[in-house]
């Protein structure tokens, strides 16, 4: 899905800024690293400490936590790679970032779970992007223990993140995906079948270009459009009507009689 930078948004404003650790052998990389997460205000972060190699890094983080760190590859002694290595195998590691001249490693860091790969001279859209993904990760959580999924939409120019809790419904029209929610509606670029398979058990499809809310549902019914009269629709709780296609109804039907009333 497609990120641009930033929105004040309620809901993500109310938690902790992430904490960032930023690991550069340049003192001047350090410092515009330092200055563009500064900058950043969607995610909230603040730069928790700097280390100039690995080992500095490790030695920091005995003492200290941080939700994310932004990491070179190159540095003398203990390198990126084995650091974010060594990290993969605490409890609770917290997020890598590459930030590097070197492209060539790509693989090898998501092989290590890096949430994001950038190259030098970053761009603050690209850092924003990242640490937009981490807090995802650090998102609140369903009373059944799950993550909440949001859903990152791009708002004239900023980003906004909405819980999918708050969606309504997913349309497909030509290349873009429209997010409808009680109070609005976005586009997005994530290909519908990618949004089903993330939002889970949740959502119906009730057509091949339309994913519905459960609990957005009030009643599955005959359709209003004139152009397909024996049709069906399932009728929102925002009083609009989708329609289903044949092929969906039966699945429709019964996901809406397997849910409590």
């Amino acid at each position: 899905m497609s990120v641009d930078p930033s929105i004040h948004t309620p809901a993500v404003n109310d938690r902790a800024p992430l904490a960032v650790l930023i690991v550069d052998d340049e003192l001047f990389a350090r410092t515009r690293l330092r200055s563009l997460v500064q900058a950043c205000t969607e995610p909230r972060c603040v730069v928790a400490g700097e280390a100039a190699d690995g080992r500095s890094a490790l030695q920091w983080l005995r003492d200290n936590a941080c939700d994310v760190v932004l990491l070179d590859v190159a540095m003398p002694g203990l390198d990126g790679l084995h650091l974010a290595d060594e990290l993969q195998h605490r409890p609770k590691p917290p997020a890598v970032v590459f930030v590097t001249a070197h492209g060539e490693h790509a693989l090898r860091a998501f092989e290590l779970e890096a949430t994001d790969y950038l190259t030098k001279p970053v761009r603050r859209e690209r850092l924003q992007a990242a640490l937009l993904r981490v807090a995802q990760r650090l998102q609140p959580r369903a009373a059944n223990g799950t993550a909440v999924p949001m859903l990152v939409v791009s708002d004239r120019g900023r980003v906004l993140r909405i819980p999918a809790t708050e969606v309504l419904y997913l349309k497909a029209e030509l290349k873009y995906v429209t997010l409808r929610t009680a109070d609005g509606e976005w586009v997005l670029d994530e290909p519908l079948g990618d949004l089903e398979q993330r939002l889970g058990v949740d959502f119906i499809r009730v057509h091949r270009n339309a994913l519905v809310a459960r609990r957005a549902v009030r009643a599955l019914e005959r359709a209003d459009s004139t152009e397909e009269p024996m049709g069906w629709a399932v009728r929102l709780t925002n009083g609009e009507q989708l329609s289903v296609s044949r092929r969906q109804l039966t699945a429709v039907r019964d996901a809406l009689g397997s849910q409590d009333h």
